[in-house]
């Protein structure tokens, strides 16, 4: 296992100081209101969390990606709907300016992304094409100087709530050799033609935001172009690697809070005159529930190894998302099994994880996805 540097582990403790302090008290409410914690967002960005991986000059902590899966695996462990506004808000949000943004791009975003005084989306998925993203119908021509883009995206993170600032979107915008060009253009809240839906209602993540966006006629300026022309297939293929580690992290977390809840609930709980915890089929089951958590902790953290190392890792990370959703889907099952019938009910945080875990198998590539990428990767 990573040994965590000492930076490394002072960021850790004080996410989980916070997390257990400030989110575990009052997100329940939230979840049950489904509505977007915005006083939590706000202190997460006062801490430099959203920032972490962001350059210096940029208004960042000028720290790592492995500083983001770190806090990412803390909050996690208390709730899912807060660490997935943070990841979406940087890995989707604010790495694809970082990476590929224009100097002047990244003086004017970066600075409010990287403090969480506003929130940034990526417009990825269609109704269509959820893990056939090259099958992308948005498109984008030039006019005037302007891109006019149209087309819709669907289940876009933190794109409608009142600090969102923009959205990337992929779109087609035209053709080369034969083949569809797919770019990455850049699309401020408010612009005309950008119509956010209202925002889903979801089995689980109820305390983020998700909407479907729609563009009919959507005129930005031709510098919003995010990296190069016809590029935009390939960078997003990029961002998305770095994301499925923090994803697998988050996912880690989720697992590891199923366990402490577990342990916490067995050691309490009294039935047929002793604590539940003292019988071995319950011991055993929190047992496997650890090994998962462990072993996906393992395999991000091995991840963002290769990657800090600059080194491919595209099948370390789809190692990690795929062992990794697993492990919080199942521990989540069983940490439910363990509570019986006060897992079934909202206000307990297995309950929550219960619901929120299952769309870690889904998005930022489907658990089918990660096996396509391990097997080709082998060979195959």
């Amino acid at each position: 296992m990573m040994q965590l540097s000492p930076e490394h582990e002072d960021l850790r403790r004080t996410v989980e100081d916070f997390a257990q302090k400030e989110v575990a008290p009052v997100i329940g409410d939230y979840y049950i209101r489904e509505e977007f914690p915005y006083d939590l967002v706000a202190t997460m960005g006062e801490m430099g969390l959203f920032g972490l991986p962001v350059p210096e000059e940029h208004g960042g902590m000028g720290g790592d990606y492995v500083a983001l899966c770190v806090a990412l695996e803390e909050l996690g462990r208390v709730d899912q709907s807060v660490a997935i506004t943070l990841e979406a808000g940087v890995s989707l949000g604010i790495m694809p300016l970082v990476r590929f943004g224009s100097d002047e791009q990244k003086q004017r975003w970066l600075p409010d992304l990287a403090a969480g005084r506003t929130l940034g989306g990526f417009g990825l998925t269609e109704a269509g094409g959820g893990s056939d993203a090259g099958a992308t119908r948005t498109t984008a021509k030039q006019d005037d100087g302007d891109w006019v883009i149209n087309g819709s995206k669907a289940f876009i993170t933190n794109s409608g709530t009142r600090i969102t600032s923009h959205v990337t979107v992929t779109a087609v915008t035209g053709q080369t050799a034969g083949k569809r060009e797919i770019s990455a253009i850049l699309v401020p809240s408010g612009t005309a033609g950008f119509t956010v839906a209202p925002s889903y209602s979801k089995v689980g993540w109820n305390a983020s935001d998700t909407h479907e966006l729609a563009f009919d006629d959507c005129r930005v300026p031709e510098e919003n172009l995010v990296g190069q022309r016809g590029k935009g297939f390939a960078q997003f293929l990029s961002i998305l690697d770095e994301g499925r580690v923090a994803i697998a992290a988050l996912a880690t977390g989720a697992a590891q809070g199923c366990v402490d809840e577990s342990v916490r609930y067995a050691r309490e709980r009294q039935a047929f005159g002793a604590a539940i915890g003292t019988y071995q089929a319950i011991q055993f089951k929190i047992a496997e529930m650890e090994a998962r958590a462990v072993t996906s902790r393992l395999a991000w953290q091995h991840a963002a190894e290769k990657m800090a190392a600059g080194v491919p890792f595209t099948k370390e990370a789809a190692i990690a998302k795929l062992v990794s959703s697993n492990a919080a889907m199942d521990n989540a099952r069983d940490a439910t099994q363990i509570f019986g019938g006060y897992g079934f009910m909202n206000e307990y945080p297995v309950a929550r994880q219960y619901r929120d875990s299952k769309i870690l198998e889904i998005g930022e590539g489907t658990s089918e996805v990660q096996k396509m990428l391990i097997a080709k990767r082998l060979g195959l």
